[in-house]
């Protein structure tokens, strides 16, 4: 092979910088070919080398910051997913303990009635009973008063009267032990169900306090992922900056040809970049999407089914709807809800969409009813190995701090999800980064 002169290697080393420029991404390179420089000296082009090697050293180090930065940014921003899932969870804790509390209270009220009832039915028998003592023994007699044996026909019927006397006597007093027996078992149901509420309404106050612990956690989440954001930002601005200064020390250092020759080498590049974007583009569109936010197929959705096609068309016929934090349920997209930080900066309490559980609330309508928590719809069937999972069944994604995103498994390695504020309802390719190591499967 021929050795190569000292400007040919300036040259070359000037089309490897620009390489690594064109794979950063530098802003206006796509737009037009800048233009060429003037002739320099000797002097200015060894000048200039020296400028673009320290600075195609300062892009590599810059690019290697943000990169770190970004993968921050994604364990961050998985945070705040599973902090606002935690906070869906307790929203539905604390409403499953306002219900208790509520049924608790109602049959502390049916118990107490219960007994109040008892007691004034013992009060009128014990009256009777006592009207009957006065006038049967005011004469002092063990056989009753005078007045109920007069016109007595014979002894017979005398003894007669007698009996009757006592029975009645005894009669009442034997209703008034019984009454006095289900006055103490209304007293007793009406203390155990004072003490159930009493535990419900703990348990309620521990729910609240949950919701409350949750949303501290969520808001301190969303701050972490604001300053970091910030410091991706201010790291992204000195990136493009130095950049910017590299590009325009390597015009300095080549002339026309060189940069005749970055042009072709970029010309190249874009045209595979084309050609992949559209052979992409193609693909999604034969796999029913993916790509661009579709406008919601609203109107023909099919209607809630136990079987998986059902199933899956219903969540495909959402595709393109917005997502929206808290919203969606079986009968289809409802408005998002307020939660203080990352949804309410994307406007989701004015959208009317799904948050990620919500799509599979409304996919699996037809087969059985899923509490609005990713965490508690993954075990809420039959879990399966990811070697195992098959069209139909729910992929999660957590870690040790719990479940923080579900999506609906299609097959051949597609998913249907709504993935987060500011996204939309949308086919995507399935992500083995945090995955749960366990499909959950509802129908079969």
């Amino acid at each position: 092979m021929p050795r190569m002169g000292h400007d040919q290697r300036g040259l070359t080393l000037a089309g490897i910088c620009l390489g690594l420029v064109l794979s950063l991404g530098v802003p206006g390179l796509a737009a037009a070919v800048p233009p060429p420089p003037p002739n320099p000296s000797d002097a200015e082009i060894n000048s200039s080398k020296a400028d673009a090697t320290a600075k195609a050293g300062e892009v590599g180090k810059l690019t290697n910051q943000l990169a770190q930065a970004e993968q921050r940014l994604a364990a961050l921003q998985d945070d705040v997913e599973l902090k606002m899932e935690q906070a869906n969870k307790a929203l539905v804790d604390m409403q499953y303990a306002q219900d208790e509390a509520d049924q608790a209270d109602r049959e502390a009220q049916a118990a107490r009635k219960e007994s109040d009832a008892a007691a004034a039915e013992i009060e009128r028998v014990r009256t009777d009973l006592d009207k009957f003592v006065a006038s049967s023994y005011q004469q002092g007699s063990t056989i009753g008063s005078i007045s109920a044996y007069i016109g007595a026909d014979s002894p017979k019927d005398l003894l007669a009267r007698a009996s009757l006397l006592n029975s009645v006597g005894g009669g009442q007093l034997k209703a008034l032990d019984e009454m006095r027996r289900a006055q103490t078992e209304k007293g007793n149901k009406d203390s155990a169900a004072r003490k159930a509420l009493e535990v419900a309404q703990a348990k309620q106050d521990a729910a609240q306090r949950a919701k409350h612990n949750a949303d501290a956690a969520k808001a301190n989440a969303e701050h972490a992922q604001n300053i970091q954001e910030n410091q991706n930002s201010a790291l992204e601005a000195d990136k493009q900056s130095v950049e910017q200064k590299l590009f325009e020390a390597q015009s300095k250092v080549t002339g026309l040809q060189g940069q005749r020759q970055r042009y072709q080498d970029w010309l190249a590049q874009k045209q595979r970049e084309d050609e992949e974007r559209a052979r992409q583009a193609a693909l999604a569109a034969n796999k029913g999407g993916g790509g661009s936010p579709q406008p919601p197929r609203g109107g023909n959705v099919p209607p809630a089914s136990g079987n998986v096609e059902a199933v899956i068309a219903r969540a495909m016929s959402q595709l393109g709807r917005p997502y929206a934090w808290g919203g969606g349920n079986a009968s289809g997209p409802t408005r998002g809800i307020r939660d203080g930080g990352v949804a309410d900066r994307f406007g989701d309490y004015n959208k009317i969409g799904f948050d990620c559980s919500g799509l599979m609330i409304f996919a699996f309508a037809g087969v059985r009813s899923l509490p609005h928590y990713s965490g508690y719809q993954y075990t809420s069937g039959r879990q399966v190995p990811l070697s195992q999972m098959r069209r139909g069944d729910m992929l999660f994604w957590g870690g040790g701090g719990g479940i923080h995103h579900v999506a609906l498994y299609l097959g051949g390695g597609q998913m249907v999800e709504a993935p987060q504020s500011g996204s939309y309802v949308k086919v995507s390719a399935v992500r083995y980064g945090g995955i749960m190591p366990y499909a959950t499967r509802l129908i079969g």
